[in-house]
C-alpha cells in the first residue's frame, strides 16, 4: 500500500504531495524533509529503493523533479518504481512535454491523475491509454 506521494524539487520544495495515512501537520513536514534528506544525500550508482523508518521509499528522479512513493516493506519495489514512470508518462502526454511549473500552476489537473492512477493507496489502473481517455472525458465535461 502507498502511505504517501511526494514530487519535490532539488532544492527540497514540495511540489505536490498526496497522504494516504493520516499525518498531522508537522509529521508531515518532518516526513518530507527526512525525505528529501534521504534522497538527495544517496550517490546515483545506488538503488531507487532506501528503508525509511517501518517503510520502503521507491523513488525517481526527472529532470529536477523527485517522484517518492512510500509504501510498505513486503510490496514490490520494482512494481512501485514502474507505477512512477506511468504517472509521468500520463502526466507527460496530458499537458504536453511536462514540467514543474505546469505541476506548480496546475495542481488540481495533477491530483486529477493520480486520483485516475492510484485509489485508497493502492494501484488502480495500469494502463496508459485507459487513463488518458478517461481524462479526456472529464475534460469534455468541463
Amino acid at each position: 500500500m502507498i502511505r504517501f506521494i511526494l514530487l519535490q524539487n532539488r532544492s527540497g520544495k514540495t511540489r505536490l504531495s498526496k497522504w494516504y495515512q493520516a499525518f498531522t501537520e508537522d509529521e508531515r513536514e518532518k516526513i518530507k524533509t527526512e525525505i528529501h534528506r534521504a534522497i538527495t544525500a544517496r550517490e546515483s550508482r545506488y538503488t531507487n529503493f532506501i528503508e525509511w523508518r517501518k517503510y520502503k521509499v521507491v523513488y525517481r528522479r526527472y529532470a529536477g523533479l523527485y517522484f517518492s512513493f512510500c509504501v510498505d516493506m513486503n510490496d514490490n519495489d520494482l512494481a512501485y518504481f514502474e507505477n512512477i514512470h506511468l504517472l509521468v508518462e500520463v502526466l507527460d502526454h496530458y499537458f504536453g512535454n511536462v514540467c514543474e511549473l505546469d505541476l506548480v500552476f496546475n495542481f488540481h489537473k495533477v491530483y486529477m491523475v493520480i486520483d485516475e492512477l492510484f485509489l485508497a493507496g493502492e494501484v488502480h489502473e495500469t494502463s496508459k491509454v485507459r487513463v488518458l481517455r478517461r481524462l479526456q472525458e472529464i475534460e469534455q465535461l468541463d
